[in-house]
């Protein structure tokens, strides 16, 4: 699979990377554009792949043309390849907030695969939420799928609609578990344990908890049941958590970057 990539960035190295370690891409299948020629070198040199200054020699003759830029820098994507991009090219896009029909407008450009990945795809454990243009044909489709495998589980929908939901919930959603983890260690330091292993607890906990709620085949409210002893330290923690709105802050929190994803996209 041919794959170019406009943006050489964190994301973008590590879809390419793990395309190569996965065997899905071989290296002289892969170019990326990056402006910053201190990047350029750093990726020549650690992964010997092709990388141009410009975009549009880049994604020449890619099956797959990811774009892999932030969404203030997209602009200058639309000025490098709009109307050079051939008919049979896919373009998926990883920018968030960045609408298929502004993709499409600004490309000049029908095929495209929107995606919602987070950041646990930098060691392969992300999840994507992506949709694609009914132009795109199936053999593109699994080819999307298949790259976007190599970052962790990949989740198709049939609707652009979700891709806002999914950025509430999953591409925002590794800084809430970073703020837990970092709450929770300042818990533990608070009741008198050292930083280090009350850091070292509550990474390790949310690991363990979240492969559990992954491979248990229980539901989270079993899972946390059956932590919660009736009148025990758990239950006394969860009902003061529970008066002081944990739930109904992250929920709020959540429909908060639901709203704002849709501002961006120029939905309200």
């Amino acid at each position: 699979m041919r794959v170019g990539f406009a943006g050489g960035g964190v994301m973008a190295e590590a879809m390419f990377s793990r395309a190569i370690a996965s065997g899905l891409c071989a290296v002289s299948d892969v170019s990326v554009g990056e402006p910053v020629p201190t990047r350029r070198d750093d990726l020549a040199e650690r992964y010997a792949i092709a990388v141009h200054a410009d975009n549009a020699p880049a994604v020449r003759g890619a099956e797959i043309v990811v774009i892999a830029v932030k969404p203030q820098h997209v602009g200058h994507v639309y000025h490098d390849l709009h109307g050079a991009l051939d008919a049979d090219q896919t373009v998926l896009s990883i920018a968030a907030g960045v609408t298929i029909r502004s993709l499409s407008e600004g490309l000049g450009h029908e095929r495209i695969v929107r995606v919602m990945p987070n950041t646990p795809a930098q060691i392969g454990a992300g999840i994507s939420v992506w949709t694609a243009t009914p132009t795109v044909p199936d053999a593109a489709r699994d080819a999307a799928a298949s790259l976007l495998a190599t970052l962790g589980r990949e989740w198709r929908v049939d609707s652009e609609d979700y891709l806002d939901m999914a950025t509430a919930v999953s591409g925002s959603g590794p800084a809430y578990v970073f703020a837990f983890i970092e709450a929770l260690t300042e818990a533990g330091v608070f009741v008198g344990m050292p930083r280090d292993m009350a850091q070292t607890l509550a990474i390790e906990t949310a690991l363990g908890s979240a492969r559990l709620a992954s491979e248990s085949g229980e539901s989270p409210a079993i899972l946390r049941e059956r932590v919660t002893s009736p009148g025990g330290t758990t239950a006394a923690a969860l009902r003061e958590m529970e008066r002081r709105g944990f739930k109904s802050a992250l929920i709020e929190g959540v429909s908060a970057a639901f709203r704002r994803s849709q501002e961006l996209g120029g939905k309200r």
